[in-house]
């Protein structure tokens, strides 16, 4: 089977207007992700469809992940239309406000997706400097909170769901800087992205930081691709598990494996740690404690747990008054109340 973006396009609009003609709970549908961008979808063969639907009220669950083939499968989001009820909420919001701004729409019951857009796009707004900076504020917020939680954690208490928890702050913590120039970081491509949205932000440095962070200074590829066996097994075990994370679901595992070697390939192969590590992570918090030994290997060779972990919430904490500082800058330079930090 010939796969293109084309291909991958109908078979969103075909399962977009099967499930609208099903469900009539279903108001709209889009496309958003990788697929609805320009550009080739691809990393590794593999992508994933983005198809999101809107609901008047749910009774799905909020996410499935359908197998297409062993390589594709679709990411269904669903949502309710309360969701986008506010205009000024929506702008605002750093995932929801970019995943509706542009999209592109499959089917509708009426003029929402109209009525959504122009309450977004109002005066240019969402692109001005005050509402940029409100986005990012909120992603470092939710970094901050997380920070806060993990400094709580004794080095013989770290688990891999406290390892999971330091990288989603990492993640807010790195689109907190991406978000003033576009939109969040693509998972699979999130270090391969991060250093052009960070020279963006005149603050290249903070491509370093987040490497060392990461503890991916401290490897190279040839670990990197030695460790994929057991964290293939670990993911493919904790998909299995009641409770797992959806990220980690059977349909996934080629569009990571397959990705993680094709950045293992590409030019910068050390950016195939985060999907890796962050990956590896989530499966472990689903499996027994201790059941993988490789994993607590892998990460104490990163520097993530035990007293390593503890160090990183230390560096993590500069890191975000760093991020703090940058954004003051950039609200003082365009006018903007900056956050009043001492």
């Amino acid at each position: 089977m010939r796969v293109t973006r084309e291909s991958l396009v109908r078979i969103a609009k075909e399962t977009a207007l099967e499930r609208s003609h099903n469900d009539r709970t279903i108001t709209a549908a889009y496309l958003t992700g990788s697929v609805a961008a320009e550009g080739d979808p691809m990393l590794g063969g593999t992508t994933d469809i983005d198809l999101v639907f809107v609901h008047v009220t749910l009774e799905a669950p909020p996410r499935e992940i359908i197998k297409l083939t062993p390589d594709f499968h679709l990411d269904v989001r669903h949502r309710t239309k309360s969701e986008f009820k506010s205009p000024r909420e929506l702008r605002a919001d750093p995932v929801l406000g970019y995943e509706m701004y542009d999209p592109m729409l499959l089917w509708q019951s009426e003029k929402f997706f109209e009525f959504v857009q122009a309450g977004l796009r109002a005066g240019f707004e969402f692109h001005a400097p005050g509402l940029v900076l409100t986005r990012c504020r909120k992603l470092l917020a939710e970094a901050r909170s997380s920070w806060l939680q993990l400094s709580a954690i004794q080095a013989k208490e770290a688990q891999p769901g406290d390892v999971a928890k330091f990288l989603q702050a990492l993640s807010c913590a790195a689109n907190a800087i991406a978000e003033l120039n576009g939109g969040p970081l693509a998972e699979r491509r999130f270090l391969l992205m991060f250093p052009g949205r960070a020279e963006a932000a005149e603050r290249p440095e903070f491509t370093e930081v987040l490497f060392s962070l990461l503890g991916a200074d401290r490897i190279d590829a040839s670990v990197l691709t030695s460790w994929l066996p057991a964290w293939g097994a670990d993911f493919l075990s904790a998909a299995q598990a009641a409770g797992v994370d959806s990220d980690i679901h059977a349909a996934r595992f080629n569009y990571y494996e397959k990705g993680i070697r094709s950045l293992l390939e590409g030019d910068a192969p050390l950016t195939a740690a985060w999907p890796l590590i962050r990956t590896w992570a989530l499966a472990c918090s689903a499996l027994e404690p201790g059941q993988s030994g490789s994993w607590q290997n892998a990460s104490r060779e990163l520097g993530l747990i035990g007293d390593g972990l503890l160090g990183r919430v230390d560096e993590l904490d500069k890191y975000l008054d760093g991020i703090e500082i940058r954004l003051d800058e950039v609200a003082e330079a365009n006018g903007v109340e900056t956050s009043g930090r001492l």
